[in-house]
This record gives C-alpha cells, structure tokens and sequence, in this order.
C-alpha cells in the first residue's frame, strides 16, 4: 500500500512542478503585463494546489498536513487577490490618461 501512495504523492509534485515550468515559461514568454500575469498565477496556484497536496498524502493527516493545508488555503485566497491587484495597477497607470477625465 505504500508504493502506491508514494506513486501518488510522486504524480502530484511531478504535476505540480509542471505547472510551475509552464509559469515560469509563460512568464518569460508573454508580451506583456497581463498574459504574464494571466500564464504565472494560475499555473503557480494550481501548480502550488498540486505539491501541496502530494506533501498532504505523503505526510500523512497529522498536524504538519493541516498547517500544510492551512498554507495551501492562503495561497488559493492570495494569487488571485494578487493578481486583481497587479492587473487593475497596471490598467490604471497606462490606461487612464488624466487629460480626458478631467483632471
């Protein structure tokens, strides 16, 4: 039984450290503020969803998987905050010209 969880537990972190590739990539490769921002949050949330969750399986339900957890909840409730936040600083700063607002 324990090959098999250490199989799963290999599944996940591989396929989260995919993820991250493809966010670093994607970041590398993008034009501009948005795509990167768009490629490196959701690739790194999922890809953080993943490893996490294959350290919770190999860790076992102990008190080190739920602070495991606890850190897994805080970065799905801070990547998109995040990135709402780099988006709408970027849209304000080079879309919002003040000559036509009237300022």
């Amino acid at each position: 039984m324990t090959i098999i969880r250490e199989i799963i537990v290999a599944l996940f972190i591989i396929g989260g450290l995919f993820f991250y590739v493809v966010g670093a990539v994607g970041l590398i490769r993008m034009p501009d503020v948005f795509c990167r921002m768009h490629a490196t949050t959701k690739a790194d949330t999922f890809g953080a969803g993943l490893v996490f969750t294959g350290l919770i399986i190999w860790q076992g339900f102990t008190f080190v998987s739920l602070n495991i957890f606890i850190v897994m909840v805080f970065i799905w409730l801070t990547m998109p905050t995040a990135a709402h936040a780099i988006a709408k600083s970027e849209y304000i700063n080079h879309h919002h010209d003040p000559e036509e607002a009237g300022e």
